[in-house]
């Protein structure tokens, strides 16, 4: 895609500002693409079938032709706003950043969405095929095939943005630019929103248990993940209020 033709797209008024900023990123499941400029170069940049396969080098070819343009453009717009990008990677900015990473990285609710990460998976380890088994047999194989599509979708989902919620949360405190909405309140709800998800879906799995240690675990996982989401809670308590362009509605009487 070319820059004129990004600019194009751009500037079309049916794509809502950010609405890709605070979304799972499950387009398949979005009622949202018609008005998500993300979805729609995606899907213009790689109709062909071979551009959509990560394995084959057009993909990456097209990957790298989107990147380029995009910092073009962002160059553009940051010398209209009297910015020039190239100061801005100065050493003592990259030990900044390298240091936020890092206190990021070690925070405890970080800690504790990695673990969870790693506890559905251990979890998982030969129960699936298992259970696609046992919800052939009683005929509901659909709803419990949703649950663990949600819970596999969500499992490394919830650690990657409670990672940027508490990443932004330093940058806010640093920074403190009140007259924006909090990135990490935006972060931290669709994170409480995959975790909120992944409850219910334990709860469809729950059901399917075939023994007591098979339904041990599962109340387990639960219970993290139901502790987990409080945390969050607490260290964001805007998050659950927070407005995400296109997909929560302003109350017009506030």
């Amino acid at each position: 895609m070319n820059r004129d033709r990004l600019k194009k797209l751009a500037a079309e008024k049916r794509f809502i500002p950010g609405i890709y900023n605070y979304c799972d990123r499950w387009c398949e499941r979005c009622p949202q693409t018609s008005r998500c400029l993300n979805f729609s170069i995606s899907e213009e940049e790689f109709s062909d079938p071979e551009a959509q396969d990560i394995r084959n080098e057009a993909f990456w070819n097209k990957l790298s032709g989107i990147l380029g343009e995009t910092l073009e453009l962002l160059k553009e717009s940051a010398k209209k706003w009297g910015i020039e990008l190239e100061t801005l990677d100065s050493t003592d900015g990259i030990e900044n950043i390298k240091l936020k990473n890092m206190v990021s990285e070690n925070h405890l609710l970080y800690r504790a969405a990695k673990s969870y990460t790693d506890l559905a998976e251990d979890w998982f380890g030969g129960r699936e095929t298992l259970f696609f088994e046992t919800a052939a047999a009683a005929r509901e194989g659909v709803s419990l095939e949703e649950a663990i599509e949600v819970i596999r979708w969500y499992q490394y989902f919830i650690s990657a943005k409670v990672m940027r919620a508490v990443r932004g949360k330093i940058d806010e405190e640093e920074e403190r630019f009140d007259e924006f909405p909090s990135d990490s309140d935006g972060s931290a709800k669709i994170a409480l929103i995959a975790m909120d998800r992944s409850i219910s879906a334990w709860a469809v799995i729950r059901h399917y248990a075939v023994d007591d240690d098979d339904d041990e675990g599962v109340i387990e996982i639960i219970a993290f993940l139901d502790g987990l989401k409080q945390a969050v809670e607490k260290t964001f308590p805007n998050a659950r209020s927070f407005i995400r362009p296109g997909f929560d509605r302003v109350d017009q009487n506030e």
